[in-house]
């Protein structure tokens, strides 16, 4: 941010606190979405917002929680008026500000009406609104359909929401109702906060499972096929079984009810959300029908790990990232406790619960630390820096993800925080261990949602009640250093360490299936997408790396023959333990050129080899704590 920028938004903000006080007359609001034509893409929504005569100024939600990145949908706006007084109000976009509407409501006036529409693009990026939308299912996110006065606390408006869905559909969110009538639903008025933080699920296939718990848990799969909600009573078993874990682990639960929304659909992307009631999960549609998308890291984990955000970002949240406004910037420097910390703990409750048998949990383990040896960014940059520049990181292409780092605060701190666990069990004799610091830091007393903040110093006194010992220099040492190396001290002393098979696990198929590619990462030095053939993901220092291969190359041919799995596989296994050269014919801008790779060995894919001369506590942590 430049000096000018921040001058010009500091004044802003003064007259915005100026004009809220003149021109907003209490905080309460009704917004009334129409999601009828969603599966075109369009959703519309109306509001009647309570005002005085004065300037005013409303905002659309820029920064988002749980995305922690200025990227509310702004470019997906249309069809704006307001209305007052029978008459259409002229307005105007803040110069500096994109997010920011100014007008002036006319002397009598003690209502304004918003007309707003939210235009969904297929594969958009972030300020537009991207795709949450199919012909059979659709993800109302609030934020995207309403505006709020400048200058007020999200916490002290109240909104009432109603929401029309297309005909026949029905919905799912934590939302609490207030009554039915046909294809619309009434909700009760809550804060902004909460509206905002209350996703809806809605589609033609929808099928609600009650999880247990105390309070009670749910889950809800939405499909574009109604094959896809034949889910196994295993996974329904286990997923009941990761409500226990996650209330055993942190001994206390704060929300009044759980919800587990989860899409499933090829058309909208894989993504997690956490909110503080519920969790907005998207996976492909047969994630739960087709065995290798089921064992799959990406599924397995997914839900742990948003689960584990109730606690982990929602209850308890960093200063930095709980600024109280939508329109204040968030800072994530403490991002690798926030999801770091979160990540480690949706391995082990994929674990305990049972979505991942304990050779899959090690398969994860050893996806990730060979992942993280794969980033070659951390010999220049600080795992810090990735946190603190959370939102570039989440949209760098997999291209040069490897050389960037891009999000690496989730997956390294995970093996961070694993190393942490295992030094306080060895101190401790395995009397203590991580789950005592998530007693104490997140646990009791239960309670509806609420957010209490911390900063890097809170996590240190918890740690070092837990244990006493130099937590700051642990931190600070891991967090600032530059090196080659990913920090696998933690898997080492857990009594693993990182090797490499021939076969692919089950993890590695369950990648290959979701991202539909082929994973050459850790062999030749890329990733292959099935579709077109295009080469991605490209590894430092890999032989695709040395011989000058470039991201978005096309294979064409392997040793003189056209390219298809089965030549490219048996040009990997035809080598030996002495380096031999494989030719690969690339195309790229309209350019046919061959290279030479020169590799020793055959396929590799990684997996953790057990070390007998230190216990296995790895399986230990991943067992359950519940019957």
């Amino acid at each position: 941010m430049n000096a000018r920028h921040s001058f010009s938004s500091a004044v802003l903000a003064a007259c915005l606190l100026v004009a809220a006080a003149t021109a907003i007359a209490a905080p309460a609001a009704s917004v009334d979405v129409d999601a009828s034509e969603a599966p075109r893409g369009i959703e519309r929504a109306h509001l009647e917002l309570p005002v005085k005569p004065g300037a005013l100024t409303l905002l659309y939600p820029k920064w988002l929680p749980g995305e922690h990145a200025p990227d509310g949908p702004i470019g997906g706006l249309s069809g704006l008026k307001f209305e007052a007084n029978g008459r259409t109000l002229a307005w105007h976009r803040d110069p500096d500000d994109m997010y920011a509407f100014h007008l002036t409501i006319p002397s009598g006036a003690s209502t304004l009406a918003v007309s707003l529409e939210v235009l969904a693009v297929r594969d958009a990026q972030p300020p537009n609104d991207a795709r949450t939308s199919t012909e059979s299912l659709a993800i109302i996110l609030w934020n995207q359909l309403l505006l709020y006065p400048a200058g007020t606390r999200p916490d002290d408006l109240r909104y009432a929401a109603r929401l029309k869905v297309p005909a026949g559909w029905t919905l799912a969110t934590a939302l609490p109702k207030a009554g039915a009538a046909g294809d619309t639903v009434q909700f009760q008025p809550v804060s902004l906060t909460t509206l905002i933080d209350s996703p809806v699920l809605t589609g033609r296939y929808l099928k609600t499972v009650a999880l247990g718990g105390q309070p009670s848990a749910f889950v809800h799969f939405a499909a574009d096929s109604a094959a896809a909600l034949d889910v196994p009573e295993t996974t329904l078993t286990q997923l009941r079984k990761l409500v226990a874990e996650a209330s055993a682990l942190f001994g206390a639960t704060h929300y009044q009810e759980y919800h587990f929304l989860w899409t499933l659909s090829d058309l909208i992307g894989y993504e997690g959300i956490e909110h503080h009631e519920s969790s907005d999960n998207r996976t492909l549609e047969r994630a739960l029908i087709d065995e290798d998308l089921r064992r799959s890291w990406e599924v397995s984990t997914l839900l742990p790990h948003e689960f584990v955000h109730s606690w982990n970002g929602k209850y308890r949240r960093p200063a930095g990232l709980a600024p109280g406004h939508y329109d204040a910037p968030m800072r994530g420097d403490l991002l690798w406790v926030y999801e770091g910390l979160t990540e480690y703990l949706g391995m082990v409750l994929s674990a305990r619960s049972g979505l991942a048998t304990p050779e899959e949990a090690r398969d994860g383990w050893a996806e990730v630390a060979a992942m993280m040896e794969s980033h070659k960014g951390r010999e220049w940059r600080p795992l810090a820096d990735t946190a603190v520049a959370a939102q570039l990181g989440y949209f760098v292409p997999d291209d040069w993800k490897a050389r960037e780092r891009g999000t690496d605060f989730y997956r390294e701190s995970a093996l961070l925080w694993l190393e942490a666990d295992m030094l306080i069990r060895n101190r401790t004799g395995g009397a203590k261990s991580l789950d005592d610091y998530c007693r104490l830091f997140y646990g009791p007393p239960s309670g509806g949602p609420k957010v209490i903040p911390y900063d890097f110093e809170a996590v240190v006194t918890a740690l070092n009640t837990v244990l006493p010992y130099d937590w700051r220099g642990f931190w600070m040492e891991r967090l600032d250093r530059v090196k080659a190396g990913a920090p696998l001290e933690g898997l080492t002393a857990s009594g693993w360490r990182l090797g490499y098979s021939s076969e692919p696990t089950s993890v590695q198929k369950g990648y290959e299936a979701m991202y539909k590619e082929a994973d050459l990462r850790y062999s030749l030095g890329f990733t292959l997408l099935d579709e077109g053939n295009v080469i991605s993901n490209l590894i430092p220092g890999s032989p695709a790396d040395q011989a000058g291969i470039a991201p978005g190359s096309k294979l064409v041919a392997v040793d003189g023959r056209k390219y298809s799995k089965e030549v490219l596989g048996d040009a990997l296994k035809a080598g030996g333990a002495e380096p031999r050269t494989i030719a690969l014919l690339v195309e790229k801008d309209n350019t046919f050129r061959t290279l030479e790779l020169r590799y020793a060995g055959g396929p590799r894919y990684p997996r953790l080899e057990r070390d007998g001369a230190v216990p296995d506590t790895l399986t230990a942590i991943g067992a359950a704590r519940t019957q």
